[in-house]
C-alpha cells in the first residue's frame, strides 16, 4: 500500500506489537499500512523467522489484497519487521501493544505470558511511553497485575507513561476490516491515557471511539460479549437436538424464526472453536468464584457446547455397517469454524478424538489448516479411500463436498456409504439420489 497524505502523516509513529498471532499480525499491518514503523515481537523464533521472509498462513485480507502480499510490501517499504528481541522494540517504539494470549488448561487460565510480556515491556520502559493492553483477560489483570508489573520500572502509571486497555472485537478471516470498522472501546488508568489510546488507535479505526469509565468496564464488557455468543450457540445446540427429535430440520428452524424481526438465532455446527468463545467463560470464572458468584447459567451453556462433539460422533455409530474397529471415516474440514486456517480448539479435533478412542481410523482432510496430525491426509481421494462415511465439519476452499460419483468409486463398499453433516451443506435428495444416507444435526 503506497504511503498517501493520510498515511505519509503517520511516519513518525513508532509501535511495537507484542504477540504476532490472529490478532497480532494484521494489527501490525494495519498500523503499518497507514505509515507507522510497526515492529512485532514475538518468543516463537520460527515464527519470527517466516514473517521476515514473507511467509504467514494467516487466511485474512484487506480489499481483496491477501495478507501474504500485504507482509511482503510492509517488509519491502521497511514498515514492518519480526524480532524475538523486546529490547530492540521498546528502545525504538513509545506504542506498544499487547496481544498475548491467555491460554487455558483444564478449565485453568494462565496469565503467564501477559507477565512475561509485561516484565518484557518494563525492562525497556521510557518515560512518555503508551503501554495499550489488547489481550482478552480476566477483569481486574490490567490494573491487578499487568500494573505491578510496569511500575516494577520505576516509573508511575499516568505520571510517566500511560496504561490503557481496548478490547479486540474481530472476527478472523475479517481483520482488516473490523479493526477498521468495529466500534472500539478504550478505557485508561487515567483519562489522558485513555485519550492517548484513543489517539493511537485512531490511526486505524475508522468506526466510533467508545469511552469508558474504567478498565474493568472493558475487561468485562470483552469477555460477556464472547461469553453471550457462547450461550446462543449453546441454545440452538439444544433446539438442535429437539427438531431432530421431531424429525424437523434445523437449520430450516432457525431461518424462518430468525424472520422475525427482534429474533437472531446463530446456527448449530459441531461445536464451538476457536481460541476465543470456548475460553472465554474461563477468563470470567476466576473474579466469579472470589466473589461469590456461581454464573449457573453460564456454565451449563459451556457443558452443552462442550457435549456437542460427542453428539456427532453418536451419528457416525448409529450408520455404521461394521463394528468401530474395522470402521474407516473420512473428515472434511478441520478448522475451528468454515474458512480458516485455525484449528485452536476445533471441535473437529474433538470429533475426530472421539472416533479414533472409539476405535475407528480417521483420515481428515483440510488443504487450508497448515499443522499437520497422524490422521491427516493431502488429498480428498486419501480421505475418502475404503471408507465407510464422511464427515463434514467444516467448509473450506479446494474441497469438492459433492463429487458423489468419486465418493461412491472409492469408499468401502461394505454397506450403504452415509454422510454427517454438520454445515448444512447438502440438499438431501440429491444426496439420496446418489444413494448415500444423509445425517444432519
Amino acid at each position: 500500500m503506497p504511503i498517501t497524505p493520510d498515511t505519509a502523516e503517520n511516519e513518525n509513529k513508532h509501535v511495537a506489537i507484542f504477540g504476532l498471532g490472529f490478532v497480532g499480525l494484521p494489527l501490525a499491518l494495519s498500523f503499518a499500512m497507514r505509515g507507522c514503523q510497526v515492529i512485532g515481537v514475538d518468543v516463537n523464533k520460527t515464527l519470527v523467522q517466516e514473517l521476515n521472509q514473507g511467509i504467514t498462513y494467516h487466511r485474512e485480507s484487506y480489499h481483496h489484497t491477501p495478507i501474504q502480499k500485504i507482509l511482503r510490501d510492509q517488509l519491502k517499504a521497511k514498515r514492518f519487521y519480526a524480532t524475538t528481541d523486546a529490547a530492540e522494540a521498546m528502545a525504538k517504539c513509545d506504542n506498544i501493544i499487547v496481544t498475548v494470549g491467555v491460554p487455558v488448561e483444564n478449565g485453568q487460565p494462565s496469565l503467564d505470558h501477559v507477565g512475561a510480556a509485561g516484565r518484557a515491556i518494563a525492562a525497556g520502559l521510557k518515560p512518555g511511553d503508551l503501554v495499550l493492553m489488547r489481550s482478552t483477560l480476566i477483569p481486574g489483570t490490567t490494573r491487578n497485575l499487568v500494573l505491578p508489573i510496569l511500575e516494577t520500572s520505576g516509573l508511575k502509571a499516568g505520571q510517566d507513561f500511560y496504561l490503557a486497555y481496548s478490547s479486540e472485537r474481530i472476527a478472523e478471516g475479517r481483520a482488516f476490516e473490523e479493526f477498521e470498522n468495529m466500534p472500539t472501546v478504550v478505557s485508561g488508568i487515567d483519562r489522558t491515557s485513555r485519550d492517548k489510546a484513543m489517539e493511537l488507535l485512531s490511526i486505524v479505526t475508522k468506526a466510533d471511539l467508545v469511552p469508558a469509565s474504567s478498565l474493568e468496564v472493558v475487561e468485562t464488557a470483552k469477555v460477556m460479549e464472547n461469553i453471550s455468543r457462547d450461550v446462543n450457540i449453546a441454545m440452538v445446540n439444544e433446539f438442535a437436538r429437539f427438531t431432530k427429535a421431531m424429525g424437523l430440520d434445523i437449520f430450516e428452524v432457525v431461518r424462518i424464526a430468525n424472520t422475525h424481526q427482534r429474533v437472531k438465532l446463530l446456527s448449530p455446527g459441531p461445536g464451538v472453536g476457536g481460541y476465543c468463545l470456548p475460553n472465554a467463560l474461563h477468563y470470567l470464572a476466576p473474579k466469579a468464584d472470589e466473589l461469590g458468584v456461581p454464573l449457573p447459567l453460564l456454565r451449563t451453556a459451556r457443558q452443552i457446547n462442550e457435549q456437542v462433539p460427542g453428539f456427532v460422533v453418536s451419528l457416525v455409530v448409529k450408520h455404521l455397517p461394521v463394528p468401530a474397529s474395522r470402521a474407516r471415516i473420512a473428515v472434511f474440514g478441520i478448522a475451528m469454524k468454515d474458512f480458516s486456517s485455525d484449528e485452536r480448539l476445533s471441535p473437529a479435533l474433538d470429533v475426530i478424538g472421539l472416533m479414533r478412542r472409539a476405535g475407528m481410523q480417521v483420515a481428515a482432510y483440510d488443504p487450508v489448516v497448515p499443522t499437520r496430525y497422524d490422521f491427516s491426509v493431502d488429498s480428498l481421494e486419501e480421505a475418502i479411500q475404503d471408507a465407510h462415511g464422511i464427515v463434514v465439519l467444516a467448509r473450506q476452499e479446494g474441497i469438492d463436498y459433492c463429487d458423489f460419483a468419486l465418493f461412491k468409486s472409492l469408499m468401502s463398499k461394505d454397506g450403504k456409504p452415509f454422510i454427517v453433516d454438520t454445515r448444512n451443506i447438502y440438499i438431501r435428495s440429491k444426496v439420496e439420489k446418489a444413494g448415500f444416507i444423509l445425517e444432519t444435526l
